[in-house]
């Protein structure tokens, strides 16, 4: 069992904690696509709440995921290695073979109250097939639009397929959780509203801050303190806008202006991108406070990425005092307000964003208005309150195991087989 120190250290007052005395602490069997393989915004995620179940909310949780030879992170709470195989070309992501029989003595024997499906896949439907045989409630929660990815691997073909797909398996959950607002409406629609409910994100200001910006990091690599620097921050995969950023600083420099991007991040499209922004700087993969003093020292975000269900990138930027130049879809309209915190522009105009760049590097006083509004937003994004939802939600499920009387019980839907 790997619990990172910031988790099994802490000794504050337990602030929610669903059990009653005498009572056994609920049991949560949590799926995911990769749970340490990848260190992304889902996992990362995934890995909070697991750490704030077990600490804070005085739960008991075993994960059942693919794992790799070597985790791209210390992970939180006790891993079940489920069988995998690593898809061709992305070996760091891995697809498990479904709910084998050992698998299904391991959940036998741990009894789960609540089963928790992160992730759409082969995997996730047999265990939300387990749960209704065992008359478990179901909770899925939405990570990421796997319906987007399909346009950058030339299989937009397949959409249909797997939109129907994906509306049966978010269908066959008692609860939903979707990570924002927008998204939760959107999804109310087909599902009901009575069975969606928002899992956001939150902001530790230990990690991303104004105050983290570092002169001497951004003259280390090269850039004077006048310098506008574009920022790219998260995985380098096509399907994160990478062809729409590189065609947007070729527009920004086509006009006179001569950027040098900073680039946060690793991924197998790195030699893609370095050929495209020969001198970019790339500081590859970051983490902890080498990240947060690296975001923080560029001036703004260009995130032409469609593919996010919350958009933590946005964020961290944003809690970090830079102005966000962002794809307008619904990760990202709930935490921007257009104008105010930060731009929405259309996804896909390369044009764009350029213009939106430039004026802002014209207009110094409107650049530093939106970077203050963008962090005084981000700050009221709390992990402990975001993560308490969540606990609640699964609390109103299961009213029997002595959830707070504060809080209304939310009936499982029937079982649809």
């Amino acid at each position: 069992m790997n619990a990172p120190s910031r988790f099994s250290n802490d000794r504050n007052v337990i602030a929610f904690r669903p059990g009653l005395p005498g009572r056994k602490p609920i049991r949560v069997a949590l799926f995911s696509g990769n749970y340490n393989c990848v260190r992304d915004g889902a996992n990362r995620a995934l890995n909070r709440l697991v750490g704030h179940l077990l600490y804070k909310a005085g739960m008991d949780v075993r994960i059942y995921s693919p794992t790799a030879p070597r985790p791209a992170f210390q992970s939180v709470g006790e891993v079940r290695s489920v069988p995998s195989l690593a898809i061709p070309g992305r070996p760091e992501y891995r697809v498990a073979i479904g709910l084998t029989s050992g698998v299904r003595r391991d959940l036998d024997d741990f009894a789960p109250d609540i089963v928790h499906l992160s992730c759409p896949d082969r995997l996730g439907r047999q265990a939300q097939k387990y749960a209704r045989a065992h008359n478990i409630p179901v909770v899925a929660s939405l990570h990421t639009r796997f319906e987007t990815y399909l346009d950058y691997y030339r299989l937009s073909f397949l959409r249909g397929t797997i939109e129907r797909y994906l509306d049966r398996f978010y269908g066959d959950a008692d609860l939903i959780l979707a990570p924002t607002a927008p998204i939760r409406d959107e999804m109310a629609v087909v599902h009901g509203a009575d069975r969606l409910a928002v899992w956001g994100r939150g902001i530790d200001p230990r990690d991303f801050a104004p105050t983290l910006r570092d002169p001497a990091f951004r003259a280390a690599h090269g850039y004077e303190e006048g310098d506008i620097v574009p920022l790219f921050f998260g995985r380098l995969v096509l399907e994160k806008g990478l062809g729409v950023f590189t065609d947007a600083i070729a527009a920004i420099r086509a006009q006179g202006h001569h950027v040098r991007p900073l680039i946060v991040g690793e991924g197998p499209a790195r030699s893609w991108l370095a050929q495209r922004l020969p001198n970019a700087t790339f500081t590859g993969h970051m983490s902890g406070a080498d990240l947060g003093r690296a975001v923080a020292s560029a001036d703004l975000l260009i995130n032409p990425s469609v593919t996010e269900a919350f958009g933590n990138v946005n964020l961290e930027a944003m809690a970090s005092g830079l102005a966000v130049l962002s794809a307008d879809v619904p990760s990202a309209t709930a935490l921007i307000d257009h104008g105010h915190t930060g731009l929405l522009l259309q996804p896909t105009d390369s044009h764009a964003y350029a213009e939106a760049a430039i004026g802002l590097m014209n207009d110094r006083r409107r650049l530093t208005a939106l970077r203050q509004a963008a962090a005084d937003a981000a700050a009221r994004h709390r992990w402990e309150d975001v993560l308490d939802s969540v606990a609640q939600a699964y609390a109103r499920l299961l009213p029997h195991k002595g959830s707070p009387a504060a809080l209304p019980a939310c009936a499982p839907r029937a079982g649809t087989g």
